[in-house]
């Protein structure tokens, strides 16, 4: 549950493979629908781009990244009992860590109920979501990853349950034969894991984890001004021609 407050890096990383050039600015984020942090580092990219000139150029991309890919397919342990075995302090240290991020969260409107969530896997949750994107792009993936991440925090519910995933995904606009073909076969199981590979590659030891135009590197929940910071930079970077 670290915050993973540091900002890695923020220069250009020329060692990195680069995306196809695109007329518009891209941000990928590497995060997990379980990871409390990636929550609120959604909400404050969210106030950044709200508040950046250009954020219609802007295409978000969220990218797989399991916490903890060993995780049962069926959500039965309570997140405090699997956080305070693996940090210690047992139940009640776990509900302290738990207060502190949901203080964070509630300065960024997120009502969560951690105490009340189970572990459980997410891998079929980011197959669902590399679908939104080859279905729908961004936005239709950008819907899908709110309405998960909201399920998991704000409503307790169980994310790695089929039903649960198939209402949110056809909510969202999904095509329910395809969500159904998705969930109960491994299609894009290979995309996560590439996804996972690629923040190896590019030194992610956690998430959120954002990369601009693979050439700018920030980790964290970061405030929102560094965020706009990083926009502002890479922008006018790419629109001098010595970024991306």
């Amino acid at each position: 549950m670290d915050a993973g407050a540091a900002v890695e890096s923020s220069a250009a990383r020329k060692d990195l493979p680069r995306p196809h050039v695109v007329p518009v600015m891209r941000l990928e984020i590497w995060s997990d629908v379980v990871c409390p942090w990636c929550y609120v580092g959604k909400r404050r990219i969210e106030t950044a781009l709200a508040g950046f000139p250009h954020a219609d150029d802007v295409e978000v991309v969220y990218r797989s990244f399991q916490l903890d890919p060993s995780a049962p397919r069926e959500a039965t342990e309570p997140l405090t009992e699997v956080l305070g075995r693996k940090y210690g302090g047992g139940a009640d240290g776990a509900r302290q860590m738990m207060a502190h991020v949901t203080e964070v969260a509630a300065a960024e409107g997120l009502d969560y109920r951690l105490d009340e969530s189970l572990r459980g896997n997410t891998l079929d949750a980011h197959r669902l979501l590399h679908l939104a994107l080859e279905e729908g792009g961004p936005r239709r993936q950008g819907q899908l990853n709110e309405q998960v991440m909201a399920a998991y925090f704000t409503s307790a519910e169980d994310i790695a349950d089929h039903g649960v995933l198939r209402k949110l995904a056809v909510d969202v606009g999904l095509d329910p034969a395809r969500v159904d073909e998705v969930l109960y076969s491994d299609e894009f199981h290979d995309a996560v894991r590439a996804d996972a590979a690629q923040a190896q590659a590019f030194g992610a030891g956690g998430v959120p984890f954002l990369v601009v135009d693979r050439t700018y590197v920030v980790s964290g929940a970061q405030p929102t001004e560094v965020l706009v910071g990083l926009l502002e930079r890479a922008w006018s970077e790419r629109s001098s021609g010595t970024g991306a």
